[in-house]
């Protein structure tokens, strides 16, 4: 384990925060360590009754692309993880989950920073749009699941947290060869 020494937080915005901690490793030396605050998130596999994946294609302005996603997004503060999910749901895909089941959960960037992604499937979806400011210019992408290994085998799906969810669901369902 390594012990803080000291730590300095450096940016703090709405999204992140960024501090530097400096450290002494189990050897005895000092270090530093840049972390990235980010408040805990949801990831969530929606299957529609045909028994296919509701991907949200947006744009990403940090890797300058559209994106071929699952719906997430970050718990609100003293918000339950279940209405978290919920909510995501609405505002990315105008659906509301009638069952909603906890698949496991991942740490995204834990070389620098906190988030951890619970991962959920949600079934039995009903329409119920929820409109957030942020959510106007996605789209909703239908996907048959035994395209899936397709899609991120072929670079078409390259966001890890979806890549990940994904896999997750699938290898629970032995959808996988």
């Amino acid at each position: 384990m390594e012990q803080q020494l000291s730590s300095t937080q450096i940016y703090s915005g709405p999204a992140l925060s960024l501090r530097v901690d400096k450290v002494k490793k189990p050897g005895g030396a000092t270090t530093t360590r840049d972390v990235v605050e980010h408040s805990d998130c949801v990831a969530v596999v929606p299957i529609d009754r045909d028994n296919q994946v509701l991907l949200v294609r947006q744009f990403r302005y940090p890797v300058d692309a559209a994106l071929l996603e699952v719906p997430a997004g970050g718990i609100e503060p003293g918000e339950d993880v279940l209405d978290c999910v919920r909510r995501e749901l609405q505002e990315e895909i105008g659906y509301l989950p009638g069952k909603v089941e906890k698949l496991g959960g991942f740490y995204s960037i834990p070389g620098y920073g906190t988030e951890y992604l619970y991962v959920y499937v949600a079934r039995d979806l009903k329409p119920s749009r929820l409109v957030a400011e942020d959510t106007d210019e996605i789209e909703v992408v239908r996907v048959p699941l035994a395209q899936i290994p397709e899609l991120i085998f072929s670079g078409r799906l390259c966001d890890a947290k979806s890549i990940a969810a994904l896999l997750i669901y699938m290898a629970r369902e032995k959808l996988l060869g």
